[in-house]
C-alpha cells in the first residue's frame, strides 16, 4: 500500500478556538495611518472597543462600551481617561495604541486571557502612563507572572494596585516587596491565594 494523503479533521472546539484567535489578532492590528488621522485617544477607544473593552473619557462619568456610539466631535476633544478592559480580547499585539494617550490614570485587566508579561513590561515602557497611572487591576489574568507585576515598577505615579487571582505568580510577597521597594507610596491589595 502506498503513501496516501490523509485529511486530518480537527475537533470542532479547536477550529473555533483557533479562528477566535485568529479574528482577536486581527482586531489588534495597529492602524497607524487610523491613529495619524483621528488621534491617539479616538484610536485608542476604537480598538479597545473592538476589543470588547470600555472607555471613559476625562470629564464624563459615563463609560463607553459601544464602537457605534463613539462621541464625535472636534479631534482631540476626548481624551480616555480610564480603561477598563475586562474579558476583553486586548493583546500585546495593539499595545501600540497606548503611545500616544496622555491621561489614562486607570486601567482594569479583568479576565483577559491574551495578558501575558509582555504585556504589562509594554505598558509599563509607554513614557506616558508612566506619568499619568495612578490606578490599576490586575485580576484573573492566568498568563501573568511575578516577571510582568515586577514590571509595573516603572509606572512611578501608580498608587493603588489590586492583585487578585494570578496563579502564573510564585513568589507573591518577594514580588511585592520589590514594587513597594521601588514605588514606596504605593498600595497594593492582595488576594492571590
Amino acid at each position: 500500500m502506498g503513501l496516501l494523503s490523509r485529511t486530518v479533521v480537527r475537533p470542532r472546539e479547536w477550529s473555533q478556538r483557533h479562528f477566535w484567535g485568529w479574528l482577536n489578532a486581527v482586531f489588534n492590528k495597529v492602524d497607524h495611518e487610523r491613529i495619524k488621522a483621528v488621534g491617539p485617544d479616538r484610536a485608542a477607544a476604537e480598538w479597545l472597543l473592538r476589543c470588547g473593552a470600555k472607555v471613559r473619557f476625562e470629564g464624563f462619568e459615563r463609560w463607553h462600551h459601544d464602537y457605534n456610539g463613539l462621541p464625535t466631535g472636534p479631534l482631540g476633544r476626548y481624551k480616555i481617561q480610564a480603561i477598563d478592559a475586562t474579558e476583553s480580547c486586548i493583546m500585546y499585539r495593539g499595545f501600540d495604541y497606548l503611545d500616544g494617550l496622555k491621561h489614562v490614570e486607570e486601567i482594569k485587566l479583568k479576565k483577559c486571557i491574551y495578558i501575558e508579561d509582555t504585556c504589562l513590561e509594554r505598558l509599563s515602557s509607554v513614557e506616558n502612563l508612566q506619568q499619568s497611572l495612578y490606578m490599576m487591576e490586575v485580576v484573573s489574568c492566568g498568563n501573568v507572572t511575578d516577571k510582568g507585576l515586577i514590571a509595573l515598577h516603572k509606572l512611578r505615579n501608580l498608587e493603588y494596585l489590586f492583585l487578585s487571582d494570578l496563579p502564573g505568580v510564585k513568589d507573591k510577597q518577594v514580588t511585592v516587596d520589590r514594587l513597594q521597594t521601588a514605588l514606596p507610596r504605593l498600595d497594593i491589595t492582595l488576594d492571590l491565594d
